[in-house]
């Protein structure tokens, strides 16, 4: 469903695909879901690919809090997927930057969009 009904955008070695899902208060789900992944066809050896997902993983997780709590004050559900397009394995600086500028995109889409769908 993501993947078709998601919208994306693009930063520098990474593409992100989001959407905004409707909340629904008798189930105690999280308000914001996220995957990483790292590209087979670039990342022959599973632990390059497994050490990239690892540092995009720990980035986020350092960070998401302010997403988090916007995402509660608005009501509202996101589910995030992070891809890694580049061809080598990045170093733990350039991740954090850049999710550091996913992170704040993301922030204010969130601050613009209304609910679409379910």
């Amino acid at each position: 469903m993501l993947f078709k009904d998601g919208k994306s955008f693009n930063t520098f070695k990474f593409r992100i695909i989001y959407q905004f899902l409707l909340v629904d208060v008798a189930t105690k789900v999280e308000n914001l879901q996220a995957g990483f992944s790292a590209s087979k066809r670039n990342f022959k050896k599973a632990v390059r690919r497994n050490r990239i997902k690892r540092l995009m993983r720990e980035t986020y997780r350092l960070q998401k809090s302010e997403l988090e709590q916007l995402l509660l004050q608005k009501n509202k559900k996101l589910v995030i997927f992070i891809l890694y397009t580049g061809k080598e394995v990045p170093e733990y600086d350039l991740v954090n930057e850049k999710m550091n500028l996913i992170l704040q995109k993301l922030q204010r889409i969130t601050n613009e969009k209304t609910i679409v769908n379910t």
